[in-house]
């Protein structure tokens, strides 16, 4: 029973795409400019993201840091800033059972700023493929980005 159980996980695990896209947005009231100093602040991401423990800068040009937290040891890279709209960031580590990109974009709102993040995943192993989509959820960990950075923004 349990073999079967893997076996049908583990199917429909293939049959689902490696890439995904998925998007959420927040608004807060303050500018662009000050969250995009936050998003692009890695030396001090373990300060509001419970999710990350330690942060080592690798680089500032570019922006390279590596985070260590719950989701393990994941490097990233900024792979393009224009400062204060948009922020593209990328896995740096192929040696991962995932991979990807997120953007985030800042438009203005009637009260402050709307912060769009949108996650171009790619997940390479069919089981994690399997519970990213049907039981963590594409977008939980933007979901839990944006709650952080609006605590931070409090």
């Amino acid at each position: 029973m349990l073999a079967a159980l893997v076996t049908i996980i583990f199917a429909v695990g293939f049959a689902l795409p490696v890439r995904h896209v998925a998007s959420r947005s927040a608004s807060f009231r303050h500018s662009a400019d000050e969250i995009f100093g936050v998003l692009t602040d890695a030396a001090h991401f373990a300060e509001w993201r419970s999710d990350v423990t330690a942060v080592d800068v690798l680089s500032a040009a570019p922006l390279r840091w590596r985070e260590h937290g719950s989701n393990g040891d994941i490097t990233f890279v900024v792979q393009e800033a224009v400062p204060p709209k948009r922020l593209v960031t990328r896995i740096d580590d192929r040696s991962l059972p995932f991979g990807g990109t997120w953007t985030y974009e800042l438009a203005p709102a009637a009260a402050g700023t709307t912060v769009t993040i949108t996650e171009h995943g790619e997940v390479y192993n069919p089981l994690f493929r399997f519970m990213s989509r049907f039981v963590f959820g594409e977008t939980a960990t933007m979901d839990a980005y944006l709650a952080a950075l609006a605590r931070r923004l409090r």
